[in-house]
């Protein structure tokens, strides 16, 4: 197994308050890019989110194929989105894709 740090993009449809955004935060914690070598090197954070209501998640997945990684974060980050109260239509998410690798291969 190799772990990806995968980046899903999505944006706000509707106004999120800072309570919202905390426990999205919280939600994506397990799967927090920090754990890996590059997140650590590259300040990773799993969410950001950009003034214009755009916002990013990278999560750290652990998969024997990218495309599985793919499939793994896009599941979680829709989990997250719920357990934060956010749905498909508050939270739209664009394309999971692979943007780090960490192996020790």
């Amino acid at each position: 197994m190799t772990t990806y740090v995968i980046t899903v993009p999505g944006t706000f449809t509707a106004d999120v308050e800072d309570e919202t955004r905390t426990r999205l935060s919280q939600a994506l914690r397990p799967a927090d890019p920090h754990r890996t070598r590059m997140g650590s090197a590259q300040d990773l954070d799993p969410l950001t989110v950009n003034e214009d209501d755009t916002f990013t998640i990278r999560l750290a997945v652990e998969a024997d194929s990218g495309p599985h990684a793919e499939e793994d974060a896009r599941r979680l980050a829709d989990s997250a989105l719920h357990a934060a109260g956010l749905d498909d239509s508050s939270a739209p998410l664009g394309p999971a894709v692979v943007t780090g690798i960490d192996s020790d291969m």
